[in-house]
């Protein structure tokens, strides 16, 4: 019987930090920006809609404009302060082939993370072009120039869901990112190499080629990761909230 396949998504989180509408739009102009740079398939998008025959019809360009007139909508509010929005890359033959993105931002409620997620492609050819790390880590470093999270990465569902506890942030990748607030990254085993991300934080790269969650041997490194930087106090459950109304 076949191994059933890993699938992976790129993701950043970050705590309280109140902004306005105008801060979240330029943010995500920002990272939509960034993003179409890392492979032809994040260039163009649609709005989540019930339907791919609806989502078909809202192809948008995202711009500040454009963000800005999307949250004056109750559809994409949250909370008292925050802002909710999803969207996909319109792929024909279906969402595994392309991506979708979702994030939060500015909310102030204890205990939900403001957050990015991009969904990765889970077939070919996307993956071909796009899980390799030279790609995924300017995809990262989208999230963070235009987040500023306190960590992310892109992870593979298949290590998640073979842990015997469930983890919360900060989750252990094929790629890692910490903020610097998070402290100092200790040494780690071969092959991890280290990144900076700007001046802002970290990269952890577990390995050159693609981390598969089902392997031992990977499992076993991202363990041993994990088990250093919890050692080092990255990990632990605190994350700065920022209340900067902008």
């Amino acid at each position: 019987m076949s191994r059933a396949m890993d699938n992976y998504y790129a993701a950043v989180y970050w705590g309280c930090r109140v902004e306005s509408a105008e801060a979240c739009a330029r943010r995500a102009e920002t990272f939509f920006r960034l993003l179409s740079r890392c492979d032809p398939d994040f260039t163009r998008w649609f709005e989540q809609a019930d339907s791919r025959k609806t989502d078909l019809q809202l192809q948008f360009e995202p711009t500040y404009e454009t963000f800005m007139r999307f949250f004056k909508r109750r559809t994409y509010r949250m909370g008292k302060s925050g802002f909710i929005f999803s969207a996909w890359t319109g792929h024909p033959e279906g969402k595994q082939r392309g991506g979708m993105v979702r994030f939060k931002c500015g909310l102030e409620t204890a205990g939900v993370s403001n957050s990015c997620l991009l969904e990765l492609p889970q077939e070919a050819p996307g993956t071909e072009r796009v899980l390799t790390v030279p790609v995924l880590t300017e995809v990262v470093r989208a999230m963070v120039v235009a987040w500023e999270p306190d960590c992310g990465g892109v992870f593979s569902n298949a290590y998640q869901r073979a842990r015997d506890e469930p983890v919360d942030q900060p989750y252990t990748g094929w790629l890692t990112y910490l903020s610097h607030r998070r402290g100092q990254v200790p040494p780690l085993p071969e092959p991890v190499r280290v990144e900076p991300v700007e001046e802002k934080g970290s990269l952890l790269i577990l390995t050159p080629e693609r981390f598969d969650g089902h392997e031992p041997r990977y499992m076993a490194l991202a363990d041993e990761v994990r088990a250093s930087l919890d050692k080092a106090g990255l990990l632990k459950e605190s994350i700065i909230s920022l209340h900067t109304p902008t």
